[in-house]
């Protein structure tokens, strides 16, 4: 073999090595959390909370958790029947399209989802309310998404926060105040992973003075702006039954949510509290939900 030939033979196998190096390396920035865009989002192994043999022969047992509940829903100044139904399950989450998993990745985090859902008339036309929170098992970052939808004869409306570099709001209504919104806002508290959380590890939920965001549906419902509120949160137990508290000193509102407490913390009904109705016919009432079959 002369000099030239050897020379680009030792040419040839340099600029392969070098492709290849780059082309894995760039495989593997690609495949890293870091890379999607997602802080608050991360799947590294030892960010993460272990999880406890019962909860997972509890929550890894193939089954979702349904229970339903007896409703008394404050709508437009009177205390309106109805019904409620909580569903939790856990499944794979894909962290970039924020959607259930298809199949085994490396990359899909693994959250409790709780699909919550209210009907009840209002006069001789009803409302049906739906809100979906998927929150990561490893209780280690907030909700990665949350999404509302609300249906009744005037018109339907749906809003969802996605968790990424900040937590980004859309939503849609038939309001002409309210039409098609999108918003950016800076992480915080969810009143809608609250459910989720201590159904997980109840200890673990923020007490004291903080500020949250309040559930999707009463942000819709009360026609406020999404935004983090003022509130003061409390965690008691009685009797075997935890009650944990919060109070918003901006709005005017608290929400109680009973739940056994201890495993699986299952959500015994709540109580709600906030001014209802318009004009002379608006006055504080109290919704209330009570366990009817699990």
């Amino acid at each position: 073999m002369n000099i030239s030939k050897t020379l680009m033979l030792t040419v040839s196998i340099a600029l392969i090595l070098t492709l290849s190096q780059y082309s894995c390396g760039e495989k593997a920035k690609a495949n890293a959390p870091e890379a999607k865009g997602l802080s608050g989002v991360t799947t590294r192994e030892n960010a993460r909370k272990p999880l406890s043999d019962e909860f997972k022969t509890y929550w890894y047992a193939g089954d979702a958790e349904i229970t339903s509940y007896t409703l008394e829903q404050a709508r437009y100044g009177e205390l309106r029947d109805g019904h409620a139904v909580l569903v939790f399950v856990t499944e794979p989450f894909l962290p970039g399209k924020q959607v259930k998993a298809d199949g085994n990745d490396p990359s899909n985090i693994p959250v409790l989802k709780l699909n919550s859902t209210k009907n009840y008339l209002t006069g001789i036309y009803p409302y049906s309310i739906m809100s979906s929170t998927f929150y990561p098992v490893h209780n280690h970052q907030h909700a990665i998404k949350v999404s509302n939808s609300i249906q009744e004869w005037c018109g339907h409306v749906y809003s969802q926060i996605n968790n990424r570099e900040q937590l980004e709001f859309v939503s849609h209504s038939y309001f002409e105040g309210e039409a098609d919104q999108e918003e950016v806002l800076p992480k915080n508290v969810l009143e809608n992973e609250i459910w989720n959380q201590l159904r997980i590890d109840p200890k673990s939920l923020p007490t004291g003075n903080l500020e949250l965001i309040p559930s999707l549906e009463f942000i819709r419902t009360a026609h406020i702006p999404v935004k983090a509120y003022q509130a003061k949160a409390s965690l008691k137990e009685s009797a075997g039954i935890s009650t944990y508290t919060l109070n918003y000193t901006d709005l005017n509102r608290s929400l109680s949510i009973n739940f056994s407490t201890d495993f699986p913390y299952t959500i015994e009904g709540w109580t709600e509290s906030f001014r209802s109705g318009y004009g002379t016919n608006s006055r504080e009432l109290v919704s209330t939900a009570k366990r009817k079959k699990h």
